[in-house]
């Protein structure tokens, strides 16, 4: 009777093998899907900066409407949320929060008069350089 009572008792559990099996496995998966899905959130990052200089060439087209002219390079984009110096036919703000960075965190270039018409409004992508592939990839308004 001790000895059925043993084998009634034995503890079930994974063995090491099993377990170094099921981590390969997980492993594998991991390393299919993760470059899938961090290939996905750079491509999401440039059309939300794609976006971004849409809606302010909109909010810089309210203000030529205003104003006769774009915001020079000095004024810079905060001429679309606070009223430049002496500018009485200012009627802003055109944005209703205050000018975003790209999503990479760094402030949009904005030029006017522009190289490639009457403002140059850009971004330098996730590298901040100039040029560039993908992700690193200028994102302009023209």
């Amino acid at each position: 009777m001790g000895r059925k009572n043993m084998l009634i008792h034995k503890q079930r559990g994974f063995t090491l093998l099993e377990l170094l099996v099921v981590l390969v496995v997980l492993g594998l998966l991991a390393g299919i899907v993760a470059p899938k899905y961090f290939g996905q959130l750079g491509r999401s990052e440039v059309k939300v900066a794609s976006a971004q200089i849409e809606g302010l060439a909109k909010a810089l087209d309210l203000y030529r409407l205003d104003m006769g002219r774009y915001p020079s390079t000095e004024q810079g984009l905060n001429a679309l949320v606070i009223a430049p110096n002496n500018e009485l036919k200012w009627g802003g703000p055109y944005l209703q929060k205050q000018v975003p960075q790209d999503p990479w965190g760094i402030s949009y270039i904005y030029r006017s008069p522009g190289e490639y018409g009457d403002y140059d409004l850009l971004s330098l992508g996730k590298d901040g350089q100039p040029g560039g592939d993908n992700e690193n990839a200028d994102i302009v308004s023209w």
